[in-house]
């Protein structure tokens, strides 16, 4: 017999390697044991749904890695909660999911109309109504609710767009992976009231964000 994918024994196995991995914020854990990762997941791959790894969506787009997951949203909230994130590529939804457990309001991009359409059912779904949806080219973030106090990119981009950094509120922050299809390192860019410091961290691997938008 074939084991579910979805069991309390699977989801507490992820959190006990983020935990090894690093991961220390307790809300932030909290949220991904119980946010049912399978079902973001095509049927397919449901049985992989709580492996610390990448799995395809279709469309040429992934849902992370897990510790990717955690690791880029502790970057993004150093204290665990926000009052707004800007989230450049809803994707599956999953990070989304993630981040409206941990913001009072989840703004949220995405290029790909049935991406958006097919996150926005399942996260209703799941109950979490504070999030908006735009369907736009994500380069251009989504200006009429600025300025944010926190922007996480989920697609690699050479440079970060001049318009996403005029849209990040002094002192916030800005995570996203830079680079291109050879290399790519995860950065925190944080707006001071001088201007912008830039921390490069870990390698990483992420499809790269695409031009204008397609239903």
């Amino acid at each position: 017999m074939v084991d579910r994918p979805d069991t309390p024994r699977a989801r507490q196995r992820l959190v006990d390697r983020l935990r090894q991995r690093g991961i220390c914020s307790p809300r932030l854990l909290h949220a991904i044991q119980h946010t049912p990762r399978h079902k973001f997941i095509e049927p397919a791959l449901r049985h992989r749904a709580y492996e610390d790894t990448a799995l395809p969506i279709g469309r040429r787009q992934t849902i992370s890695q897990p510790y990717v997951v955690a690791r880029m949203t502790e970057l993004l909230l150093p204290e665990g909660l926000a009052p707004k994130v800007l989230e450049i590529g809803t994707g599956s939804g999953y990070q989304t999911a993630i981040l409206a457990q941990l913001c009072d309001w989840v703004f949220s991009v995405e290029r790909i109309g049935a991406l958006k359409q097919s996150a926005k059912a399942l996260l209703d779904e799941l109950g979490l109504r504070n999030i908006s949806y735009l369907h736009a080219d994500g380069r251009h973030g989504w200006a009429a609710n600025q300025p944010y106090p926190a922007i996480l990119i989920t697609a690699a981009l050479p440079e970060v767009p001049q318009a996403l950094f005029d849209q990040l509120g002094v002192g916030g922050r800005l995570v996203a992976p830079i680079g291109d299809d050879e290399a790519q390192m995860l950065k925190v860019i944080t707006r001071t009231g001088e201007g912008l410091e830039t921390e490069t961290l870990d390698p990483v691997r992420f499809v790269p964000m695409r031009l204008g938008h397609t239903p």
